[in-house]
């Protein structure tokens, strides 16, 4: 006689959560320091509450069945926020598959005298969390691209900051490598502030630059030129001997544009363009 394995699981709900439970447990995967054992409890009961729900007889080894569309979001769930925490795909992997090991464990006490259905029955489980586990791992991806497009445009944000360094003078250090869209993002945070400071001075300082090749000299052009366009003088700091160099090798044309090799001097340049003339004044020690 065929064995429901949906209903003998169902039936022995409690053990396998007990089962699965101890082999997350004893694992040496275990982050204790990302989730506390009662939130892995917690999360381990709502999915398998909603996997023994969903199963039965018929789609046992169909996971694109309409009944376990709440499965796959409660799962999609898991895999995404444990992507978000900090947890690596072994572990997430490990999370999924160990419910698989806790369910042949009820299989082989319950049909320990009846091989053939133990070893159909362990097919047909080994299958549906197969599917399950394409599942995790295909939502863990997409929450680790999340975390990475995030972070991306933190440190975007980061490394590309707008400093009024005096009246009518700005600074926009650059650190790391200029592409298209990270120009663009320059262009837009610099031009920005221009407008909302009145501005007429810009210093790009490229010091932070590990190096330039035509394609990093053409933003930087443009990011010249659109500088301009808004009424601001802009000039290049930061040119090291070995950028110098480049650019003569290129023959990369930055002679309409003011370069100096030092942030501090072209603050100096900035000040005599706006006629400042900035003074050291000791102060007179007070008559004892």
């Amino acid at each position: 006689m065929k064995t429901d394995v949906a209903k003998l699981l169902q039936k022995k709900r409690k053990q396998v959560l007990e089962y699965w439970m101890t082999l997350q447990l004893s694992n040496e995967t275990l982050r204790e320091d990302l989730m506390s054992n009662e939130e892995l409890r917690e999360q381990s009961n709502e999915l398998l509450d909603a996997l023994l729900k969903a199963i039965s007889d018929k789609n046992l080894t169909d996971a694109e069945a309409p009944e376990f569309e709440d499965v796959k979001e409660i799962l999609s769930g898991i895999s995404i926020s444990r992507a978000k925490q900090g947890f690596s795909p072994r572990e997430t992997g490990t999370y999924i598959f160990s419910l698989r090991d806790a369910f042949q464990q009820v299989l082989q006490e319950e049909l320990k005298d009846d091989l053939a259905s133990l070893y159909q029955s362990a097919i047909t489980i080994n299958k549906l969390i197969d599917s399950l586990g394409v599942i995790t791992f295909e939502t863990f991806i997409k929450g680790r691209e999340e975390v990475i497009l995030r972070q991306t445009s933190e440190i975007t944000e980061i490394s590309t900051p707008v400093i009024r360094v005096w009246d009518g003078i700005l600074a926009l250090p650059i650190i790391g490598t200029l592409d298209s869209s990270r120009t663009q993002i320059v262009m837009e945070n610099l031009l920005q502030e221009i407008v909302i400071s009145g501005s007429t001075i810009a210093i790009l300082d490229i010091s932070g630059v590990p190096a330039v090749d035509s394609l990093v000299a053409q933003h930087l052009i443009k990011t010249v030129a659109a500088t301009r366009l808004m009424g601001a003088e802009c000039i290049i700091s930061g040119i090291r001997p070995e950028i110098a160099q480049t650019v003569v090798h290129l023959g990369i044309d930055l002679s309409n544009i003011v370069t100096k090799a030092t942030l501090a001097s072209a603050l100096k340049y900035a000040f005599a363009m706006l006629k400042l003339d900035v003074k050291r004044v000791l102060k007179e020690k007070p008559a004892l």
